[in-house]
Protein backbone atom coordinates (compact mmCIF):
# COMPACT_ATOMS: atom_id res chain seq x y z
CA UNK A 1 0.00 0.00 0.00
CA UNK A 2 1.77 3.23 -0.92
CA UNK A 3 1.51 5.87 2.11
CA UNK A 4 -1.47 7.83 2.59
CA UNK A 5 -1.94 11.64 3.34
CA UNK A 6 -5.10 13.84 4.41
CA UNK A 7 -5.63 17.11 2.62
CA UNK A 8 -6.38 19.01 5.50
CA UNK A 9 -8.94 21.00 4.10
CA UNK A 10 -10.95 17.95 5.50
CA UNK A 11 -10.48 19.14 8.72
CA UNK A 12 -9.89 22.81 8.60
CA UNK A 13 -12.28 23.83 11.15
CA UNK A 14 -10.27 21.57 13.52
CA UNK A 15 -6.75 22.82 12.37
CA UNK A 16 -8.20 26.62 13.34
CA UNK A 17 -9.23 25.87 16.70
CA UNK A 18 -6.41 23.59 17.42
CA UNK A 19 -3.97 23.59 14.93
CA UNK A 20 -1.11 21.28 16.79
CA UNK A 21 -3.69 19.19 18.35
CA UNK A 22 -5.20 17.79 15.21
CA UNK A 23 -2.35 17.47 13.67
CA UNK A 24 -1.37 15.03 16.45
CA UNK A 25 -5.23 13.48 15.58
CA UNK A 26 -3.96 12.89 12.27
CA UNK A 27 -1.13 10.82 13.11
CA UNK A 28 -2.83 8.97 15.74
CA UNK A 29 -5.30 7.66 13.03
CA UNK A 30 -3.01 6.58 10.85
CA UNK A 31 -2.33 9.07 8.35
CA UNK A 32 1.82 9.03 6.61
CA UNK A 33 1.93 12.51 5.75
CA UNK A 34 -0.29 16.13 5.20
CA UNK A 35 -1.17 18.11 2.42
CA UNK A 36 -1.66 21.87 3.67
CA UNK A 37 -4.52 24.51 2.64
CA UNK A 38 -3.59 27.35 4.37
CA UNK A 39 -0.73 27.16 7.73
CA UNK A 40 -3.71 28.95 9.78
CA UNK A 41 -1.57 32.60 10.87
CA UNK A 42 1.58 29.80 12.15
CA UNK A 43 4.96 30.34 10.62
CA UNK A 44 6.86 27.96 8.27
CA UNK A 45 9.23 26.92 11.07
CA UNK A 46 6.72 26.22 13.41
CA UNK A 47 5.02 23.90 10.98
CA UNK A 48 7.67 22.52 10.26
CA UNK A 49 9.00 21.37 13.74
CA UNK A 50 5.41 20.95 14.87
CA UNK A 51 5.63 17.25 11.43
CA UNK A 52 8.60 16.44 12.55
CA UNK A 53 7.88 16.42 16.49
CA UNK A 54 4.70 14.72 16.03
CA UNK A 55 5.66 12.38 12.87
CA UNK A 56 3.88 13.55 9.76
CA UNK A 57 5.62 14.13 6.06
CA UNK A 58 4.60 17.23 4.79
CA UNK A 59 4.22 15.67 1.31
CA UNK A 60 2.47 18.79 -0.42
CA UNK A 61 0.49 21.96 -0.63
CA UNK A 62 -2.70 24.01 -1.65
CA UNK A 63 -1.49 27.50 -2.46
CA UNK A 64 -4.26 29.60 -3.68
CA UNK A 65 -3.63 30.36 -7.49
CA UNK A 66 -3.66 34.58 -7.10
CA UNK A 67 -1.57 34.10 -4.36
CA UNK A 68 1.13 32.61 -6.13
CA UNK A 69 0.98 34.91 -8.91
CA UNK A 70 1.69 37.54 -7.11
CA UNK A 71 4.77 36.64 -5.32
CA UNK A 72 6.01 33.70 -6.82
CA UNK A 73 9.38 32.89 -5.01
CA UNK A 74 8.24 34.22 -1.82
CA UNK A 75 4.72 32.49 -1.09
CA UNK A 76 6.49 29.02 -2.37
CA UNK A 77 9.36 29.39 -0.59
CA UNK A 78 7.44 29.05 2.80
CA UNK A 79 6.60 25.32 1.56
CA UNK A 80 10.09 24.91 0.82
CA UNK A 81 10.83 25.86 4.20
CA UNK A 82 8.51 23.47 5.26
CA UNK A 83 9.79 20.32 3.50
CA UNK A 84 7.36 19.68 1.34
CA UNK A 85 7.99 17.79 -2.17
CA UNK A 86 5.02 19.11 -3.68
CA UNK A 87 2.86 22.17 -4.14
CA UNK A 88 -0.29 22.19 -6.37
CA UNK A 89 -2.72 24.90 -8.07
CA UNK A 90 -5.79 23.44 -6.08
CA UNK A 91 -8.29 25.59 -7.58
CA UNK A 92 -9.63 28.15 -10.63
CA UNK A 93 -12.07 30.89 -10.44
CA UNK A 94 -14.60 31.42 -13.39
CA UNK A 95 -12.60 34.26 -14.79
CA UNK A 96 -9.35 31.47 -15.27
CA UNK A 97 -11.21 28.40 -16.41
CA UNK A 98 -11.42 26.95 -20.06
CA UNK A 99 -13.70 28.82 -22.06
CA UNK A 100 -12.68 32.06 -20.80
CA UNK A 101 -9.41 34.13 -21.83
CA UNK A 102 -8.30 33.62 -18.98
CA UNK A 103 -7.09 29.94 -18.96
CA UNK A 104 -4.37 30.58 -21.40
CA UNK A 105 -2.75 32.67 -18.87
CA UNK A 106 -3.06 30.25 -16.23
CA UNK A 107 -1.17 27.64 -18.93
CA UNK A 108 1.25 30.10 -19.20
CA UNK A 109 1.67 30.61 -15.58
CA UNK A 110 1.81 27.32 -15.01
CA UNK A 111 4.96 26.80 -17.01
CA UNK A 112 6.42 29.74 -14.94
CA UNK A 113 5.57 28.30 -11.26
CA UNK A 114 6.76 24.86 -12.30
CA UNK A 115 9.93 26.84 -12.89
CA UNK A 116 9.82 29.01 -9.68
CA UNK A 117 8.81 25.49 -7.58
CA UNK A 118 12.05 23.75 -9.53
CA UNK A 119 14.42 26.05 -8.99
CA UNK A 120 12.92 25.43 -4.66
CA UNK A 121 13.57 21.77 -5.36
CA UNK A 122 9.61 21.12 -5.35
CA UNK A 123 7.45 19.90 -8.10
CA UNK A 124 4.12 21.60 -9.26
CA UNK A 125 1.14 19.49 -9.30
CA UNK A 126 -2.35 20.30 -11.13
CA UNK A 127 -5.44 19.73 -8.83
CA UNK A 128 -8.72 18.84 -10.94
CA UNK A 129 -12.67 19.63 -10.81
CA UNK A 130 -14.99 18.83 -13.30
CA UNK A 131 -14.71 21.96 -15.10
CA UNK A 132 -11.28 21.50 -16.80
CA UNK A 133 -13.38 18.14 -18.79
CA UNK A 134 -14.53 20.91 -21.17
CA UNK A 135 -13.03 20.37 -24.32
CA UNK A 136 -10.68 22.80 -26.32
CA UNK A 137 -10.46 22.35 -30.14
CA UNK A 138 -11.97 18.86 -29.17
CA UNK A 139 -9.24 17.50 -26.55
CA UNK A 140 -10.01 18.15 -22.75
CA UNK A 141 -8.90 21.65 -21.17
CA UNK A 142 -6.94 19.66 -18.64
CA UNK A 143 -4.80 17.79 -21.13
CA UNK A 144 -4.20 20.89 -22.77
CA UNK A 145 -2.43 21.88 -19.91
CA UNK A 146 -0.71 18.76 -19.55
CA UNK A 147 0.24 18.93 -23.26
CA UNK A 148 1.08 22.54 -23.65
CA UNK A 149 2.77 22.62 -20.19
CA UNK A 150 6.14 19.91 -20.14
CA UNK A 151 6.24 17.36 -17.46
CA UNK A 152 9.36 18.66 -15.79
CA UNK A 153 7.37 21.78 -15.15
CA UNK A 154 3.98 20.35 -13.85
CA UNK A 155 3.02 16.95 -12.70
CA UNK A 156 -0.66 15.91 -12.24
CA UNK A 157 -2.62 15.83 -9.06
CA UNK A 158 -5.67 13.70 -10.28
CA UNK A 159 -8.25 14.09 -7.98
CA UNK A 160 -10.37 10.82 -8.80
CA UNK A 161 -14.29 12.08 -7.82
CA UNK A 162 -13.93 14.78 -9.99
CA UNK A 163 -12.42 12.64 -12.42
CA UNK A 164 -15.60 10.42 -12.38
CA UNK A 165 -17.97 13.69 -12.45
CA UNK A 166 -16.32 15.39 -15.41
CA UNK A 167 -17.11 11.92 -17.19
CA UNK A 168 -14.04 9.49 -16.99
CA UNK A 169 -13.46 6.31 -15.50
CA UNK A 170 -11.18 7.15 -12.57
CA UNK A 171 -8.67 4.22 -12.81
CA UNK A 172 -7.98 4.15 -16.37
CA UNK A 173 -7.51 8.19 -16.01
CA UNK A 174 -4.92 7.71 -13.50
CA UNK A 175 -3.23 5.05 -15.40
CA UNK A 176 -3.28 7.51 -18.64
CA UNK A 177 -1.09 9.70 -17.14
CA UNK A 178 1.70 6.98 -15.66
CA UNK A 179 4.91 8.19 -14.85
CA UNK A 180 3.60 11.94 -13.99
CA UNK A 181 1.19 11.58 -11.42
CA UNK A 182 2.73 11.39 -8.34
CA UNK A 183 0.12 12.36 -6.18
CA UNK A 184 -3.36 10.86 -6.49
CA UNK A 185 -6.40 12.18 -4.60
CA UNK A 186 -8.86 9.36 -3.21
CA UNK A 187 -11.85 11.18 -2.72
CA UNK A 188 -15.26 9.51 -2.44
CA UNK A 189 -18.75 10.65 -3.04
CA UNK A 190 -22.20 9.32 -3.44
CA UNK A 191 -24.98 10.88 -5.77
CA UNK A 192 -24.65 12.59 -9.37
CA UNK A 193 -23.42 15.67 -10.68
CA UNK A 194 -25.35 18.75 -9.99
CA UNK A 195 -25.12 22.69 -10.42
CA UNK A 196 -24.77 22.92 -6.79
CA UNK A 197 -22.29 20.60 -6.06
CA UNK A 198 -19.52 23.49 -5.43
CA UNK A 199 -21.37 24.91 -2.27
CA UNK A 200 -19.91 21.55 -0.35
CA UNK A 201 -16.31 23.04 -1.00
CA UNK A 202 -17.88 26.82 0.15
CA UNK A 203 -18.73 28.37 -3.11
CA UNK A 204 -21.85 29.66 -2.90
CA UNK A 205 -24.57 28.97 -5.78
CA UNK A 206 -28.45 29.96 -6.14
CA UNK A 207 -30.51 27.57 -4.56
CA UNK A 208 -30.74 24.05 -5.75
CA UNK A 209 -34.63 23.32 -7.49
CA UNK A 210 -36.47 21.05 -4.87
CA UNK A 211 -35.91 18.06 -7.55
CA UNK A 212 -32.35 18.29 -7.85
CA UNK A 213 -30.88 15.09 -6.95
CA UNK A 214 -28.18 14.86 -4.06
CA UNK A 215 -24.49 14.96 -4.00
CA UNK A 216 -22.33 14.48 -0.98
CA UNK A 217 -18.70 14.37 -0.01
CA UNK A 218 -18.24 10.46 1.57
CA UNK A 219 -15.58 9.25 3.71
CA UNK A 220 -13.23 6.89 1.08
CA UNK A 221 -14.92 3.67 0.88
CA UNK A 222 -18.66 4.54 1.92
CA UNK A 223 -19.28 6.23 -1.82
CA UNK A 224 -19.38 5.02 -5.13
CA UNK A 225 -15.71 4.85 -6.49
CA UNK A 226 -14.16 1.77 -6.63
CA UNK A 227 -11.09 2.69 -4.39
CA UNK A 228 -8.97 -0.58 -4.57
CA UNK A 229 -8.95 -0.74 -8.76
CA UNK A 230 -7.86 3.65 -8.09
CA UNK A 231 -5.24 2.15 -5.48
CA UNK A 232 -3.85 -0.50 -7.97
CA UNK A 233 -3.90 2.27 -10.79
CA UNK A 234 -2.18 5.14 -9.07
CA UNK A 235 0.86 2.26 -7.69
CA UNK A 236 1.15 1.21 -11.56
CA UNK A 237 1.30 4.86 -12.87
CA UNK A 238 4.04 5.18 -10.77
CA UNK A 239 2.52 7.49 -7.45
CA UNK A 240 4.29 8.32 -4.53
CA UNK A 241 1.23 9.49 -2.32
CA UNK A 242 -2.08 8.87 -1.92
CA UNK A 243 -4.33 11.54 -0.28
CA UNK A 244 -7.57 11.52 1.24
CA UNK A 245 -9.20 14.07 1.00
CA UNK A 246 -13.48 14.85 1.72
CA UNK A 247 -14.39 18.82 1.07
CA UNK A 248 -17.50 18.26 3.70
CA UNK A 249 -18.42 15.53 6.42
CA UNK A 250 -21.40 13.51 5.71
CA UNK A 251 -23.73 10.64 7.14
CA UNK A 252 -23.76 12.33 10.55
CA UNK A 253 -20.33 12.28 11.29
CA UNK A 254 -17.75 15.14 12.15
CA UNK A 255 -14.94 16.04 9.89
CA UNK A 256 -12.25 14.07 12.15
CA UNK A 257 -14.50 10.71 12.44
CA UNK A 258 -15.11 11.00 8.15
CA UNK A 259 -10.86 11.21 8.25
CA UNK A 260 -10.93 8.19 10.98
CA UNK A 261 -13.43 6.21 9.03
CA UNK A 262 -11.59 6.70 5.50
CA UNK A 263 -7.97 5.80 6.71
CA UNK A 264 -9.95 2.64 8.69
CA UNK A 265 -11.03 2.00 5.15
CA UNK A 266 -7.90 2.26 3.68
CA UNK A 267 -5.86 0.11 6.44
CA UNK A 268 -7.98 -2.76 5.88
CA UNK A 269 -7.74 -3.09 2.41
Amino acid sequence: MLPIAIQLFSVRDELAADFKGTLKSIKEMGFDGVEFAGLHGHTAAEVKAMCEEIGLTPISAHVPYYDMVADPRGVLADYAEIGCRYVAIPYLTPECRPGTDGFAKVVENAAMLGAVARDLGMTLLYHNHDFEFEKVDGKYALEVLYDTVPADLLQTELDTCWVRVGGEEPAAYVRKFSGRAPVVHLKDYAGGKTDHMYELIGIETEKPAADEPAFEFRPVGSGVQNMPAIIAAAEDAGASWVVVEQDSPSMGLSPLECARKSIGYLRSL
